[in-house]
């Protein structure tokens, strides 16, 4: 798979989530925060283990392994997430959690020894900057609540460093649904400790749990992990500064949420920084080159 197909993977699962916020507050309405997470991650994994089950045969220790770490990591995500939704504003949430931009190179970094491009470090900047013209709703004013965004921001950020890492070791579609099942796993043992589990009780409850599962979870995360190994980590998480975008879309086509003119310059730099980081721009390399045949592939994005 070439990165630019990776990338566009990635773009639509960005679009999925993007709406998940929506599915999310539907079914926290009749069930408990664990008790959603359960189903969510349990029945994709039952979906996805029967399609794919002879290729789930064939997996190795290694992969349950790094299948399992990725799913507790996606666990404490989403709890961090779930309360933090709770107890903090739409505005502090969306920048807060979309901080993941920014965490994961740094994370790399610290994981990796690597240095940053000072093109990614300058769409990095655009894409943070676009966020906060999206998200914020002035006066900021930090809630208990913005604590877990920033904690599921950083499992998130970890979350995709690591699966970086792990696609290129084992079969990366078999991780990508292991990780479905023990995510699941360890939220229903916590709905059995902490609440009382319950099925959906409504078309509207049905509706968002089988959205969540199918399209946010199971397509979602399966895809992510799959496209990983072709892409960077830093390239993910730029491509993810998207997802606040495309909310604000479905917030504007399902709920009649109107952005003012600072969102729609926010959308537009998020969108910046995302088309800058795929552009070449290693003019030195291009001018020492130009009185030479240069192969179609010297103009694609490069992915070191």
């Amino acid at each position: 798979m070439k990165p630019l197909k990776a990338d566009l993977m990635i773009l639509f699962i960005t679009m999925c989530w993007g709406s998940s916020y929506l599915f999310m507050k539907m079914g926290l309405d009749s069930m408990g925060a664990f008790n959603l997470i359960a189903l969510r991650f349990g029945l994709a994994f039952m979906l996805a283990g029967v399609i794919f089950f002879p290729r789930l045969r064939r997996v190795n220790l290694k992969t349950i392994r790094y299948a399992m770490l990725l799913g507790f990591i996606l666990f404490i995500m989403f709890t961090a997430l779930t309360f933090g939704l709770k107890s903090t504003t739409a505005s502090n949430a969306g920048f807060l959690i979309s901080l993941t931009v920014v965490f994961v190179p740094l994370i790399h970094t610290f994981l990796f020894k690597k240095k940053i491009e000072k093109k990614l470090m300058v769409s990095i900047l655009l894409a943070l900057t676009g966020i906060a013209l999206l998200t914020i709703q002035l006066p900021f004013a930090f809630k208990i609540g913005d604590l877990f965004c920033i904690a599921a921001a950083l499992c998130y950020a970890l979350h995709i460093n690591i699966v970086s890492t792990a696609a290129q070791k084992v079969d990366a579609l078999s991780l990508g649904i292991l990780q479905l099942g023990f995510t699941g796993l360890y939220a229903y043992l916590s709905s059995l400790l902490l609440e009382t589990p319950v099925w959906p009780s409504s078309t509207d409850s049905w509706t968002a749990v089988l959205v969540l599962s199918v399209v946010c979870s199971g397509l979602g995360f399966i895809f992510q992990t799959i496209a990983q190994k072709y892409t960077t980590a830093t390239r993910t998480g730029l491509v993810f500064s998207l997802e606040p975008v495309f909310a604000a879309l479905f917030g504007f086509w399902f709920a009649n949420e109107v952005m003012d003119a600072n969102q729609y310059a926010g959308a537009a730099l998020v969108l910046l920084s995302v088309v800058l980081s795929s552009v070449d721009v290693n003019f030195r390399k291009r001018s020492a080159m130009k009185n030479r045949p240069v192969a179609l592939e010297s103009y694609s994005a490069e992915f070191k």
